[in-house]
This record gives structure tokens, sequence and C-alpha cells, in this order.
């Protein structure tokens, strides 16, 4: 069986990408802001908020839950979705390890 290209990468490196992906939507960084701004649980005023249909919005909860970006409760017929913490420091840690590693040269001027 061949190597997949995922395979050429490490393992961090195919996390940040993952994680990249699932933030690469303008709807999930909405999303995002919104559960930062109220700083609590959400579960139906994103169809107002952002003024996309509720399936819309359920695929875009789905990819930032399959991320461990956001956590859900069930609360009778109805999710609650907010910011995971353990999971936002985690991504914090992964893309400041990464932009942390540019150093600048020629006093800010750039490489080219």
């Amino acid at each position: 069986m061949g190597v997949t290209k995922t395979d050429l990468f490490t393992d961090a490196q195919n996390e940040l990408a993952e994680i990249a992906k699932a933030l690469g939507h303008p709807a999930r960084i909405a999303i995002i802001q919104h559960l930062l701004k109220i700083n609590a649980c959400i579960n139906g005023d994103l169809v107002q908020e952002l003024g996309l249909a509720q399936p819309t919005i359920s695929q875009h909860l789905r990819e930032l839950k399959n991320i461990g970006i956001i956590q859900g409760n069930i609360e009778g017929t109805k999710v609650s979705y907010c910011i995971n913490p353990r999971r936002w420091n985690e991504i914090k840690v992964l893309f400041n390890v990464l932009l942390d590693q540019f150093k600048t040269v020629d006093g800010g001027k750039g490489c080219c």
C-alpha cells in the first residue's frame, strides 16, 4: 500500500492543518467570535445572529465540534454549544508555536 500524503508530515503539522481547514470558513469564524463575545452557551440564536439556515449552521457547528474547539450539551430537545476551554488552549499553543518561529531580519524589512 502506498504512502498517503499526510504520512509525509508530523502529527503536529497534520493536526494544525486540520484545525486550519476547519477554521477556514467565515461562518465558523463568526460562530467562534459570537461564542467568545457572549462567553456563554448558545443553542438557537445563531440563525438570527448569522443569517444562515439552521441546517447550514448545524453543519458548521459539527465541523467545529469535530476538531474539539466547541463542545455541546444536550438540554431537552436542544443542544447548547460553548467554547471547549481545554481544546482552545491546546489550539492556541499549536498556533503560537508556529507563529513564534518567525524572526525578523534586517530590522523588520524582511528577507526579500
